[in-house]
């Protein structure tokens, strides 16, 4: 299911073509993706975390000390349905910069698209327990106990509690799973594809996406960390939860 994402904003992607060669069309362009984050207005790299200076929508106060999520599946679709995969799958984590630019795999001709989207996390198919190296050296794996794969968000730091002591949370996003053991079950999908709708690629285009950290905290569900704070990882409802949230995440801001 492709899902339209509303407007304010975690993260600027950018899109950035160079030019590689030519073919009967003209020249084709290799494009990098450079990815950058914001609660709502303000700016956030790994030099804001660890201090408590965000408020989310029920009011909580809190501090980011981790973030890191993985995407998969980059793709173009052109004018006459044709899907191509520019990037099979990327860890991003602001806390390794190099990880905020990603290479499409292929290059691409300049002209319009009809649609430029991507999954947050992995597709089922694609979830295979140990199946990545580079994952598993990165800790990202999920429990077998939890149904195995690997991870789609870790976002972690701590807020204010209601005596206004700082307590650790961890939103982490994974496939939702129930009954926790050997046969684990799983309720629904919580993996989502993000869909920037159509775009026109030039030699030195910049398409800027938008995710805004704080939208995981918003709508439909407004999230309370006095509440869902840790442990959430097991519980299925809060995976469910993180999942309608992410729908309002991304957006596409502008293509120049």
């Amino acid at each position: 299911m492709k899902y339209k994402l509303t407007v304010l904003v975690l993260s600027f992607i950018f899109l950035y073509c160079e030019s590689d060669s030519y073919d009967s069309h003209g020249p084709s362009v290799y494009c990098f993706i450079n990815f950058t984050h914001k609660w709502n207005e303000s700016t956030v790299n790994a030099s804001n975390f660890n201090t408590i200076q965000y408020t989310n929508a029920f009011g909580n106060q809190l501090s980011i000390e981790r973030l890191r999520y993985l995407i998969s599946e980059i793709k173009v679709t052109k004018a006459n349905g044709e899907i191509i995969v520019i990037s099979n799958y990327s860890l991003v984590d602001l806390q390794d910069e190099s990880s905020l630019k990603i290479v499409s795999n292929q290059s691409l001709l300049p002209g319009p698209y009809n649609d430029i989207s991507f999954i947050f996390g992995f597709t089922n198919e694609a979830n295979n327990d140990g199946a990545y190296p580079d994952l598993n050296s990165a800790s990202w794996n999920v429990p077998p106990m939890l149904g195995g794969g690997y991870h789609y968000m870790q976002l972690d730091g701590k807020y204010l509690n209601g005596s206004g002591v700082e307590v650790g949370y961890n939103y982490h996003a994974i496939r939702a799973a129930e009954n926790s053991g050997v046969n684990p079950t799983f309720p629904q999908d919580t993996f989502f594809e993000v869909s920037l709708g159509p775009t026109t690629l030039s030699n030195n285009g910049e398409i800027r996406i938008v995710m805004n950290i704080a939208k995981w905290f918003e709508q439909p569900n407004l999230w309370d960390l006095n509440i869902y704070n840790q442990m959430l990882m097991p519980n299925s409802e809060a995976q469910i939860m993180m999942y309608e949230n992410g729908q309002n995440v991304f957006y596409l801001e502008s293509v120049e």
